[in-house]
């Protein structure tokens, strides 16, 4: 592998791209869907799991990373990679989202974020400065940006405070970024749900040259049609050169329509916890696992699968596991889901290198569209 950062652009169908991404801990395919460690663990799976199924990257959190076990005692016991025992990429969110969506009491300022934990209600501060610190301790591969994140819907006077101070945090963030070969920061793209104000944040970081660029503030609340547009925006600013990064998102659909209109990676809890709570994605759509339907199906999930969770197991006894509350239900359903982003991913890179992903994207909708009941 390459002892620096480097993204390949291979191909391209359309908006939609086919990449690649090197560094010292191997390559990241683009497009790329990033299952989510937020405390150091992808819930419900090992590790050697998640590489099996495909993936080249995992995300992990600097919010909750810095709160349990904190990114001292990590650094101490040899990197988060050792850590978790993941030996390839990590990207980490720079705890910006979190620090709006979980914290306690927050307070906000030029400096940084002020906030109590919502685990102990111990106070901190988040700064770019500390939260490019927690990463670097981490050690983490790609290195996200501190920014504040709205929640959306809101004012176009909120969504501009908000991306003029995270522009401003771009700078000290890039700044204060320490890494060591092959590391990364990415800058990211906020302005609510204006058109107006995404291209103003694009440009002023596209002008500060970022190895990669990512797409924040959405997933927060607004409809697709709006996130699309957001993209639509978004993307002639970005350099062709350079990953883009669509940020906690999403819906195997939210996938294949960002991917069509030119992002290159993703990460979502939603895979995971919606295995969690007996919900399955698989070629057919979502399948809810505790509808009563399933009690006496001794059908698979998919037995075309090449997951053994959606192959080997009957209907009827993940319908069992998942009403008895059993941990066995919530592993074997998560990596139901897992398994089924990776295989979307890889048929969106296939369609896109052979030139054919209109009709990929065609013929996925109509399988969904279809419906698990018709087979």
């Amino acid at each position: 592998m390459s002892d620096t950062f480097t993204f390949t652009l291979k191909a391209k169908d359309g908006a939609a791209r086919l990449g690649a991404i090197t560094m010292p801990r191997g390559e990241i395919r683009t497009p790329a869907f990033m299952p989510v460690g937020t405390a150091a663990t992808v819930k419900a799976m090992y590790a050697d799991q998640v590489r099996d199924l495909g993936a080249d990257v995992v995300l992990g959190n600097t919010y909750h990373l810095m709160l349990r076990p904190s990114a001292e005692r990590i650094a101490e016991l040899g990197g988060l990679h050792k850590f978790m025992n993941w030996p390839h990429p990590i990207l980490t969110d720079s705890g910006g989202f979190q620090v709006m969506s979980l914290a306690k009491l927050r307070k906000l300022d030029e400096n940084g974020v002020t906030f109590q934990s919502h685990i102990d209600g111990a106070r901190h501060v988040l700064t770019p400065e500390r939260s490019m610190e927690i990463q670097g301790l981490l050690g983490s591969d790609i290195q996200m940006q501190f920014d504040e994140c709205v929640k959306l819907p809101c004012s176009d006077a909120e969504a501009e405070r908000a991306m003029r101070l995270s522009l401003r945090w771009a700078e000290r963030s890039r700044k204060a970024f320490a890494g060591g070969p092959g590391q990364a920061i990415f800058a990211i793209v906020q302005g609510g749900a204006s058109r107006a104000l995404r291209i103003e944040s694009a440009d002023a970081l596209v002008g500060m040259d970022f190895p990669g660029y990512a797409i924040g503030g959405l997933a927060v609340g607004e409809p697709q049609d709006v996130m699309l547009e957001m993209i639509d925006v978004v993307e002639p600013h970005l350099p062709q050169n350079k990953p883009r990064y669509l940020m906690g998102v999403g819906t195997p659909d939210d996938l294949l329509e960002a991917v069509r209109r030119g992002v290159d990676m993703f990460d979502c809890v939603m895979p995971t916890r919606a295995g969690r709570h007996g919900l399955a994605y698989t070629r057919f759509g979502k399948v809810n696992m505790r509808n009563a339907r399933h009690a006496d199906d001794p059908r698979a999930l998919d037995a075309l699968s090449d997951c053994p969770a959606a192959r080997d197991y009957s209907r009827a006894y993940l319908h069992h596991l998942v009403k008895s509350g059993e941990i066995l239900g919530m592993m074997l359903l998560t990596w139901v889901n897992l398994a089924y982003y990776q295989s979307l991913m890889k048929g969106m890179r296939q369609a896109i290198g052979a030139g054919c992903f209109a009709e990929f994207a065609a013929k996925t909708k109509a399988d969904w569209a279809q419906g698990d009941l018709a087979r």
